[in-house]
């Protein structure tokens, strides 16, 4: 029997409830997960496997052949999932020939009549026994403990759209951000497109120092009340965010308007310039607020919004030496090299002690900004992206959009757009000081740089995301850019001593 810490049987009464099922087991499925079906003849396996493939292509018409004869029919999806059906097998060993280890490194497998092969099948898989008569159906269903919480967190989901009135919504996997959030998109009836983020509270992070997980010391979100709190202020403010329809608080479910996804690049992640103009107008006028440190209003409680401090920048740079130094070399980083780094990143953050201070929304860059066709003005630039904010150096945000990971943004844009950004914040305030803005907005980018190098390579390790390994030699060319200024001299002599950038 498959391992599993818990047993739950779901009743599916008729074809949409398992259209329904299928949908929600589709925005869960992952790589690794084996699935087996058992039941008899007629149960509904091959069903409900061609109506999860279906939801995970989000295609109701993809053609989803029985692999009775073949054994096996592969689909390269956004999870690439295999289905084998062996009720022809005879032998055990013909599902080494099938190729199931190579489709659990890469995928996902959903094997009908797996008793044949039970021996052989993975210590993790997932049972799913189909009973049932006529269009009734049951599915006891039991799993490893990490697939059975997901089973239940999509089952809540689905309580909470029915619950607030979208019994026949239509749900699909909407691409996530590198956090623990997820987003879906969800349709009703073909005419209504809202935004579902899926936001669990925080727990069980490791403990880093004092008592304190990397979620407390970065004075990251742990729950959705930062997302809340920090929309209603930019649109009291004027600017665009999603509008909020549905809340749970305590499960940590949004349903929040639909603002579209037409981004500020085009098909080739190739910036329009401007759409990047009208993103740093939007940055000029949040930086032109008295932003006030407490906000509140007459129906939640009083939100402190965290301070982006010196504590927090050291922390972020240190994922430099923690993950990208040993990416890069091999090998852990020697204490006096670290030494080194970190003496010249405190006295790069004390210089920030008297910059410009501000709203730092943390990741305002192309991935988060919609483009609103229909809107003119500030109203055009969609923020989807900003429940870390945390009052800090202003310039960390421009460096956000000027330097965008994602995007090559050529030297010459980001001295229009940063010609852009001092000409409209001067016209703002008169004591706006323009060379000290040049020194933050070239410290703040690098230290930028420095923790995102960190994240991506932990991404990839940590979490299996290679994909955020492509990233990293623009961020690499952004960083030897920003680091000819002056005031990084030191840095620009630790990087080049150490060769990090010819390795």
């Amino acid at each position: 029997m498959a391992t599993s810490s818990q047993t739950l049987t779901i009743k599916l009464e008729n074809l949409d409830a398992t259209q329904r099922f299928a949908e929600d087991l589709a925005l869960i499925v992952k790589k690794e997960d084996c699935i087996c079906l058992t039941g008899d003849l007629g149960a509904g396996k091959t069903t409900l496997v061609r109506a999860t493939i279906r939801a995970v292509a989000d295609d109701l018409n993809l053609e989803v052949p029985s692999p009775t004869f073949t054994l096996v029919q592969q689909y390269d999806l956004r999870i690439p999932i295999g289905h084998i059906d062996l009720y022809r097998a005879s032998d055990p060993d013909e599902i080494f020939e099938l190729g199931l280890d190579e489709i659990l490194t890469n995928g996902a497998a959903f094997i009908e009549w797996p008793e044949i092969v039970e021996d052989e099948l993975p210590k993790s898989r997932i049972s799913f026994n189909i009973t049932g008569l006529d269009s009734v159906r049951d599915i006891e269903i039991s799993g490893p403990e990490d697939f059975m919480m997901r089973l239940d967190r999509t089952q809540k989901i689905r309580r909470f759209l029915d619950n607030n009135g979208y019994q026949t919504a239509h749900r699909a996997h909407l691409q996530g951000d590198a956090s623990y959030r997820h987003y879906e998109r969800i349709s009703v009836d073909g005419l209504e497109s809202l935004i579902l983020m899926n936001s669990p509270k925080i727990s069980g992070s490791p403990i880093l120092r004092d008592g304190l997980t990397y979620y407390d010391l970065a004075h990251l979100a742990q729950d959705i009340i930062p997302f809340i709190r920090i929309a209603n202020y930019l649109q009291s403010i004027g600017l665009r965010t999603p509008k909020l329809y549905e809340t749970d608080l305590e499960e940590g479910f949004l349903l929040l308007e639909d603002l579209g996804d037409d981004k500020p690049v085009d098909i080739q992640n190739i910036p329009y310039t401007e759409r990047y103009i009208a993103a740093i107008d939007v940055l000029a006028h949040l930086h032109g607020q008295d932003i006030p440190s407490i906000l509140t209003d007459d129906v939640m409680e009083p939100y402190s919004i965290p301070k982006y401090d010196a504590d927090v920048m050291e922390l972020e740079i240190s994922l430099l030496v923690d993950w990208y130094w040993e990416f890069k070399t091999g090998s852990i980083i020697e204490p006096q090299q670290s030494g080194v780094y970190f003496q010249i990143w405190r006295e790069l953050i004390h210089r920030m002690k008297s910059a410009e201070t501000s709203l730092v929304l943390r990741d305002y860059h192309s991935p988060n900004i919609i483009w609103q066709s229909g809107e003119s003005g500030l109203a055009q630039v969609g923020l989807i992206d900003f429940q870390d904010a945390q009052i800090g150096p202003a310039a960390y945000d421009v460096a956000s959009l000027a330097q965008d990971a994602r995007v090559v943004v050529s030297g010459e844009l980001e001295t229009q757009l940063l010609d852009r950004y001092k000409s409209l914040r001067l016209d703002q305030r008169h004591n706006f000081d323009p060379v000290q803005f040049d020194e933050a907005y070239k410290i703040m980018a690098a230290q930028r740089a420095c923790k995102i190098l960190g994240i991506f390579v932990r991404m990839n390790k940590r979490d299996g995301k290679s994909e955020y390994l492509t990233l990293i030699p623009q961020i690499e060319r952004y960083l030897i850019r920003t680091m000819a200024h002056s005031v990084l001299k030191p840095l620009q002599k630790w990087f080049d001593e150490a060769d990090l950038f010819r390795r």
